[in-house]
């Protein structure tokens, strides 16, 4: 009984037994903790603030996309797998908080908890309407009918998903402890923060970042993918591991990183469980001091060499 977020019994075993045993072993360098952010390597030398994802956002190998955007003042065309992330991503948040309201509203009365969260997909729906429009204008798109059509079918395989996983859980949770209070039953239905609001200033990165979701009672940040898994996707959790670190100063040293995807009607999940070792921590670093530095002294670094026609910068870039 998991949900895209939680993990099976068998996985939270990996991770208590073994990933978070080994990250200890392996140790971290101190000034490659977050807590050191007014300090080399970690304190900024330059006077910019980055979007996290654009550091770790390695699809155009040049990191031309991050030039165009802040110093030519372009603003990028999503795609079409941007937007289907993005509605992704909305609708897991979207059912997961509703869950919470739902506790608080109606205690465990699991009847009443179904019956409304069963209409949540509607609601999204109804409320999704401007990003369908961008869906029909996105750069890649040509079959309006078609990707709509596919959103619908991916969205109520996501919802459905999620649904049954999320009403399981909470009656597997009544059976278990028949007297628990709505607080303690919100807390272990749904067991961790979406999409949480961080200041990465210290770190030279924007005051407005949100991570996925972060599990305190399983110290590790998640982030969830629809796409191809690529390696450069682990900086995305080091980074929001370094900025935790910054805010907090408390270790964060695994990561996992949840792959979607959609095959036969069906949604599969894969996870990627990694330490946030000092190899990540000192690739984010890089990453971060050369997009700063190009940025800082507006300098071209010319188009990349896998320049792709669904790029969001695509037709400035040609």
């Amino acid at each position: 009984m998991i949900y895209i977020y939680f993990l099976s019994d068998n996985e939270r075993k990996k991770l208590l037994k073994g990933y978070l045993p080994k990250s200890r072993e392996q140790g971290v360098a101190e000034e490659l903790r977050g807590w050191n952010w007014h300090q080399p390597p970690l304190e900024p030398v330059y006077e910019v603030l980055l979007p996290l994802y654009q550091i770790a956002g390695k699809y155009c190998d040049s990191g031309r996309d991050v030039f165009l955007n802040k110093v030519g003042k372009y603003k990028g065309k999503p795609n079409t797998a941007m937007l289907l992330g993005t509605l992704f991503h909305s609708l897991i948040a979207f059912m997961l908080v509703r869950t919470k309201k739902l506790i608080y509203l109606y205690g465990t009365n699991i009847e009443m908890i179904s019956q409304e969260l069963n209409g949540a997909l509607k609601e999204f729906l109804e409320n999704s309407a401007d990003v369908y429009q961008q869906l029909s204008e996105a750069s890649d798109c040509q079959d309006k009918d078609r990707v709509t059509s596919t959103a619908k079918e991916c969205l109520e395989q996501l919802f459905n998903y999620e649904y049954y996983r999320i009403t399981s859980r909470i009656q597997d949770i009544l059976s278990r402890q028949p007297y628990i209070g709505e607080d303690s039953l919100a807390a272990q239905a749904v067991p961790f923060i979406l999409e949480q609001n961080l200041d990465g200033s210290f770190l030279g990165l924007s005051s407005n970042l949100h991570a996925d979701a972060y599990v305190f009672s399983e110290p590790m940040i998640i982030d969830l993918k629809f796409g191809t898994r690529e390696p450069f996707h682990r900086l995305t959790t080091t980074g929001y591991a370094l900025v935790m670190e910054a805010l907090y100063d408390y270790p964060i040293n695994v990561g996992c990183i949840v792959y979607g995807e959609f095959k036969k009607g069906r949604l599969y999940i894969q996870k990627d469980f990694h330490i946030i070792n000092d190899e990540l921590r000192q690739w984010f670093i890089e990453e971060r001091d050369e997009k700063m530095r190009m940025v800082y002294n507006e300098i071209d670094p010319g188009k990349a060499t896998n320049c792709d026609e669904k790029c969001p910068y695509f037709t400035v870039c040609s």
